[in-house]
């Protein structure tokens, strides 16, 4: 009875184990030694497992290993391994039996894949693997993959370089046929990805062999717009040639071939013509005029680890809201250097030739571009790349600079070479110069009086700059309109977004503008505009007219000729005083009594009393533009013992006019007009 009962618990306590063991698995430690001793001797790489193994009976034959990486002996850098942290097989034990396993599901959770970066192509690379024998993949058939929290890592110990395509995510089936589909979503920086990989390859060895593959990519902020392709894809020693590639980018077909060496460093070659091919554009690349610009770091390290050799083709290229038509664009990258070269680029109307040169091999890279436009539309094209709107008309430029820097205000504050650009036929959007001229007879404008009623028709705007270290410097402006006229000198700090210029504007006083047969009688007026080139501060420069009195005479004297008529018949004894009185603050100076018409016909013609009031303006405007100097040495700027009269001062009694000699029969006669001669006496104590 006593041996009953022993045999008895002992059956109790066996059942019991083997319960706990379908439960929890059976401990196998002793199988680790020789799975890691198969997988190195069929595939060449060495498998640790350093959190154990086991072997689980329920629900199904499942084996569990633990903490896993998988290396190749030769090399001893960490990398270029693989890890996980736990990969699960489950298997039928049948199959296990027949010693053909068919795993009907892998789960691999949390791999690492470390990718190594290098600089330079080795010349003695490794080589490739030997292929499968026939029949030797037939060994193992697996079913269904399941992928968690992969990642793969691009680093570079000694550049201290790391990118990685985080959160991967796959779900992979074969069928009986070996039709492969893969679908799954990961992000790389802030950029989320979907991709779905459809492939179905012939029956081992792959080598040589092509694999009919599609692929579906959807990657906003990279691509915009999902991209799908088919091509015939072949193994070559280290080398996948895509051949017959087809698909389409949103809207648009290409077709092409490319091929990849993964020897090394990755080569990779392609040629591409796209029906229509659409770039994004850095939203913050360019930034409000307001905005100083970026300091945040551009990272073109990428550029070191990948050599490009590539063709693409276009019937249209959009970048951004920019569009042109066709495009093509040749590319090299190696060591570090980018080359890419536009030839005849249709661009708004014109053409665009250039090509761009970056130098990503050091710490502070370097760029250069080249650029000749022809005859293209300016206005759509500066609002497409530059969200620019203020000029439009037929842009013909060339551009050659060249710079360095790592963010976007070092580039600019280092950017050195020349400039050249002229705006035909167009106009400036926005901006009425005439009216801001006009404006400076009053008060001093801030910033560019911006309408969007507003313009400024043109013949011609051009100007040529030479740059140095952020500093673009012109000595050749010039604008030419129907009703206004410009020339200038000026300084662009790049690097600041500021701006100085001296510039002299010329109204026309007759809405015949530029085009009629005789100089058309206009206003100058020096013109100082300096601040930030977003909202500078605009008035009128008197220095040159306070320091050279005999030039300010004579222009003030033409100025008197535009506005009264040659013969000064638009001036009278009011206009005089009025004149006067505006420019120095007193009253009429004239005659108060009965209206006089004069020459004009009008009573009370205002004129005289406008171009005093202007004028006084003028002054008042240009002196304060000075800055404290003058008030704070007693007044106004020393005039070279020439002063503004006192306005309670007597006014000088005008000379006798003087009969001119009779003009020859062929010659239109020249006299000065003796009122307008009476004001600048005035004015300038002569």
């Amino acid at each position: 009875m006593r041996a009953l009962k022993i045999a008895g618990a002992a059956i109790v306590a066996v059942i019991v184990v083997i319960a706990l063991l379908l439960v929890i698995g059976v401990p196998s430690s002793f199988l680790t030694s020789q799975i890691e001793a198969r997988v190195e001797r069929e595939t060449g790489y060495k498998l640790t497992v350093n959190g154990g193994a086991k072997v689980g009976l329920w629900p199904s034959l499942n084996v569990t290993l633990n903490d896993v990486t998988l290396q190749d002996p030769k090399e001893r850098d960490n990398d270029n391994r693989i890890t996980a942290g736990s990969i699960q097989a489950d298997m039928t034990l049948a199959s296990v039996w027949a010693g053909k396993p068919e795993i009907s599901e892998l789960v691999i959770v949390r791999p690492v894949v470390n990718v190594p970066l290098q600089r330079e192509r080795l010349k003695d690379a490794a080589p490739a693997a030997k292929p499968l024998a026939a029949g030797a993949g037939n060994a193992v058939s697996i079913e269904h993959v399941s992928i968690t929290g992969g990642t793969v890592v691009f680093s570079n110990l000694r550049d201290r370089v790391e990118n990685k395509i985080e959160t991967i995510n796959a779900d992979v089936t074969v069928d009986a046929d070996r039709k492969i589909r893969m679908t799954g979503n990961a992000r790389s920086g802030d950029t989320p990805l979907k991709f779905e990989i459809k492939a179905a390859p012939p029956a081992p060895p792959l080598e040589r062999q092509n694999i009919p593959t599609e692929i579906k990519l959807d990657a906003p902020g990279l691509l915009q717009a999902p991209l799908s392709a088919k091509a015939e894809v072949r193994l070559n020693g280290s080398v996948v040639m895509i051949n017959g590639l087809t698909g389409v980018l949103g809207d648009g077909a290409f077709n092409g071939w490319a091929s990849v060496d993964l020897a090394s460093k990755p080569l990779v070659k392609l040629d591409l013509d796209f029906q229509r091919l659409a770039l994004a554009k850095s939203p913050d690349s360019t930034g409000s005029a307001a905005q100083p610009w970026s300091n945040a770091t551009i990272d073109l390290n990428g550029l070191n680890y990948v050599d490009v050799q590539a063709r693409i083709s276009s019937a249209e290229l959009t970048v951004g809201d920019g569009h042109f038509a066709p495009a093509a664009i040749e590319a090299t990258l190696a060591s570090g250097v980018l080359k890419a070269q536009v030839s005849n680029l249709g661009a708004y109307g014109g053409s665009a030739n250039g090509d761009v040169t970056i130098h990503a091999s050091t710490a502070n890279p370097s760029f250069a571009l080249r650029a000749d436009l022809t005859g293209v539309r300016a206005l759509p094209l500066l609002k497409g790349l530059a969200d620019f709107d203020k000029l439009d008309g037929k842009l013909q430029t060339r551009i050659s600079v060249r710079s360095s820097g790592n963010s976007q205000r070092a580039i600019m504050a280092n950017m050195s070479g020349t400039t050249f650009a002229v705006f035909q036929d167009g106009a400036i959007k926005g901006l009425n110069v005439a009216q801001m001229i006009r404006s400076l007879t009053a008060s001093t404008l801030s910033g560019w009086q911006e309408s969007s009623e507003q313009a400024t028709d043109l013949s011609q705007l051009s100007a040529s700059f030479k740059i140095d270290k952020g500093q673009a410097q012109t000595t050749d402006l010039n604008l030419v309109g129907p009703l206004v006229k410009m020339t200038g000198v000026g300084t662009i700090d790049l690097g600041t977004k500021q701006i100085g210029f001296r510039v002299e504007p010329k109204l026309v006083m007759t809405t015949e503008g530029q085009g009629r047969p005789t100089e058309p009688v206009g206003l100058g007026i020096p013109v100082m505009i300096e601040g930030p080139w977003g909202a500078p501060r605009i008035y009128p420069e008197m220095q040159g007219m306070l320091d050279n009195p005999e030039a300010a005479y004579a222009r003030l004297k033409e100025m008197g000729k535009g506005l009264f008529g040659a013969n000064g018949g638009g001036l009278n004894s009011s206009g005089i005083g009025a004149a006067l009185g505006g420019l120095l603050g007193g009253g009429q100076a004239g005659a108060a009594g009965t209206p006089d018409t004069g020459q004009s016909g009008k009573p009370n013609d205002p004129l005289g009393g406008q171009l005093g009031e202007t004028i006084g303006n003028l002054l008042q405007q240009g002196l304060s533009g000075l800055g404290q100097g003058a008030t704070g040495q007693g007044g106004a700027r020393p005039t070279q013992g020439r002063s503004i009269l006192n306005p309670n001062a007597s006014t000088p009694a005008a000379p006798a006019e003087t009969t001119a000699p009779p003009a020859p029969a062929d010659a239109t006669p020249q006299q000065d007009s003796q009122p307008m001669n009476d004001v600048l006496r005035q004015l300038f104590n002569r």
